[in-house]
């Protein structure tokens, strides 16, 4: 990219904008369908604990990195882990091959996103129509409603089987897919300033405050107690699981959204005078900050309703939209308390997808030089198109993603700043922006990031494909 190009470039106009835009793309479904089944599982603080010690660890290493590697190069992981390449080897085409993975990683989970999305966005006038709970608590009716959103397919010629049978808008959510599909393009299609950065500035406050909302009200419930104390309770014994540090790992590290896409593309388009560290500490903040509030509603509502039997319940699709809408119908003011969860779960996905398209829809601006709007609808189209047919397929195609590619960029982008960047370029990169008179970033940084983080990413990959998935 030439200079003036550089200087034209769209990006956020606040740091407050940034932040929140990143807090955004943090805030996901893995916050709100698996953080609060992890705690309730793995015994309270004796999963909070290395979870808090996680996200200090990547918040201040792998965030920082993906964040500066972006705007060292004013470009998202292609024109960045080019720039990578070109001052280590005199070669920018090798670290643009290599960059066009995370770029493919944010693409496909943007995809399995897309079709998430058609649930997330049924359900919410489902809630706001009164529809939902109108359900009542008959479980059958409750999961053919999600069953038949969510059809999945045993064999490929089932899927086709669906999809001729039924007609392609028959099979799943098609209408609504392309409702949330067309929501969140329209943000993007605004640009940076105008529509990412306005858009999460309205969603992110009002995700919290409905949250925060939401965990005042059900403290008031009888039984409530019960969920709080598998929040806070700490079982020394099982600090000494693997189990429990391994999943406490890949939680913080999927949660982070560290990918060697998103983050580095929202960093790409940060202003010279932004400070890097204070950015990225308030990211891991609040990104935590949101998954504890997602867990004081979620688990003393099922404690509120379910008793003991909160100790059968799963995470995934299936608690958020099959065992939630039974919990919230069976609660007093149920019908309210559905509403108000759905439209909060409805901003954490929107904010999430947005930041996915983001990096395949710069890709096409940088390196073809297309304009914003047609760049947008071309990688809209193409995204909208595969999540139709995936359908049937969503839960293997997104354990296809999170398990190999996204940590698998998340490597390749540490190795390319801490391995392939030369030190001084890595740290002038962090170092830009931070107010005169701070201390310099400490010296335990880079090789934290080198040696622990890099491995730690490594092991995501690893411990995720041996274990099906970690996060």
């Amino acid at each position: 990219m030439g200079n003036q190009t550089l200087e034209t470039r769209d990006g956020f106009q606040s740091k407050w904008g940034f932040i929140l835009a990143c807090i955004g793309s943090a805030v996901g479904m893995g916050n709100i369908w698996r953080f609060p089944i992890m705690v309730q599982k793995f015994g309270g603080m004796s999963f909070l604990i290395p979870y808090f010690l996680f996200v200090v660890l990547i918040g201040s290493t792998g965030v920082i990195e993906e964040f500066a590697l972006g705007r060292r190069a004013g470009a998202g992981p292609v024109g960045s882990f080019g720039m990578c390449t070109k001052e280590r080897m005199d070669n920018r085409k090798i670290g643009e091959l290599i960059g066009a993975l995370p770029i493919l990683g944010s693409m496909m989970l943007a995809i399995g996103y897309t079709v998430v999305m058609s649930w997330i966005f049924k359900y919410c006038w489902m809630g706001i129509s009164g529809s939902l709970y109108a359900l009542g608590t008959d479980m059958g009716a409750i999961g053919g409603t999600f069953g038949a959103a969510a059809p999945e397919a045993a064999t490929l010629g089932e899927a086709v089987g669906m999809i001729v049978g039924s007609g392609i808008f028959g099979v799943g959510n098609g209408v609504w897919l392309l409702i949330g599909l067309i929501a969140s393009l329209a943000i993007m299609a605004k640009g940076i300033s105008s529509g990412i950065e306005k858009a999460n500035k309205i969603m992110m406050p009002l995700l919290f405050g409905l949250f925060v909302c939401l965990g005042f009200y059900v403290c008031t419930l009888n039984g409530a107690m019960e969920g709080y104390k598998y929040i806070f309770t700490l079982k020394p014994a099982s600090l000494a699981s693997p189990e429990v540090w391994i999943y406490a790992f890949g939680q913080a590290f999927f949660s982070l959204s560290v990918a060697g896409n998103g983050s580095v593309i929202y960093g790409s388009y940060l202003p010279k005078d932004e400070d890097l560290p204070f950015s990225a500490r308030n990211v891991a903040v609040f990104d935590t900050i949101a998954a504890l509030l997602a867990a004081l509603v979620i688990i003393p509502s099922m404690a509120v309703v379910l008793g003991e039997g909160i100790k059968d319940v799963g995470g995934g699709p299936g608690l958020m939209f099959v065992y939630l809408v039974n919990v919230f119908n069976s609660m007093p003011g149920g019908r309210i308390v559905g509403m108000i969860f759905y439209i909060c779960v409805l901003f954490a996905g929107v904010s999430s997808i947005i930041n996915l398209y983001e990096a395949p829809v710069a890709f096409l601006q940088e390196k073809l030089n297309m304009k914003r709007i047609p760049s947008v609808a071309l990688i809209g189209g193409i995204g909208g198109v595969v999540a139709l047919l995936i359908q049937p397929w969503t839960s293997q195609w997104m354990d296809l993603v999170s398990i190999y590619i996204c940590p698998l960029g998340a490597l390749l982008a540490g190795i390319m700043f801490f391995w392939v960047l030369r030190k001084e370029t890595a740290l002038s990169s962090v170092e830009q922006g931070r107010k005169a008179g701070s201390k310099p970033i400490g010296d335990w940084f880079y090789p934290l990031g080198k040696y622990i983080y890099c491995t730690a990413a490594l092991i995501a990959l690893i411990a995720g494909a041996m274990m099906g998935g970690i996060g």
